[in-house]
């Protein structure tokens, strides 16, 4: 997948359905990307790299597009995909997952939570997936997280809207840099009345 070459919108699009696999050195996690947030750099207020930022925490995020940028949020660890050549620091939040199986260890990283309850949201899917601090820095592929592009998914509809949890941003808080796969229960803050089966939210085939 092109992860320099294109706007980082248009990756943040691309990624839903994109099929990620995580092995922590005893078994190999995996699910399809359902919802993502594009962050675009130094004009973004809610970038970590607005206005120019750059500490010893973001380095990752200058990084090469297709790197790695992991950080911890209210002790949750979130994963990004670095996107745009080395310096541009955009980036695009992983922020849930459809599993490919649900798996009793799944379950025990959850602490017993099940279903829907296990990925549907960045700090989920990554305790899920057993993830840590440790990936931040790495190139996608060429380490413990991988994707596949070739055995992916294609959503039926695309939902664009305000990403999640940025107040006080200005025009920043309402952009709609927020994608989700449209009706699928695995999607953060979906309403149960807008949930649909979740084989019903992909195509058949593309």
């Amino acid at each position: 997948m092109d992860f320099i070459h294109r706007p980082t919108e248009e990756i943040a699009r691309d990624l839903l359905g994109v099929k990620v696999q995580f092995n922590d050195g005893e078994q190999t996690f995996s699910g399809y990307i359902v919802e993502t947030e594009a962050y675009l750099g130094d004009i973004d207020q809610a970038a970590h790299s607005y206005n120019g930022r750059n500490t010893p925490r973001v380095q990752s995020m200058y990084k090469d597009g297709g790197t790695i940028y992991a950080h911890v949020m209210h002790t949750h660890l979130l994963i990004n995909f670095v996107t745009q050549p080395k310096g541009t620091a955009q980036g695009v939040l992983i922020r849930a997952i459809e599993p490919e199986t649900i798996t009793d260890q799944m379950r025990e990283n959850r602490n017993g939570k099940d279903g829907i309850e296990l990925t549907n949201g960045p700090g989920k899917w990554t305790r899920a997936f057993n993830m840590s601090m440790d990936l931040d820095g790495f190139k996608l592929n060429e380490g413990p997280l991988t994707i596949d592009t070739e055995h992916r998914r294609y959503p039926v509809e695309i939902v664009e809207g305000p990403r999640v949890g940025i107040p006080n941003k200005g025009e920043w808080t309402h952009k709609p840099l927020r994608f989700t796969v449209a009706g699928n229960p695995y999607v953060s803050r979906m309403r149960k009345s807008d949930m649909k089966p979740a084989h019903e939210t992909w195509k058949a085939s593309e």
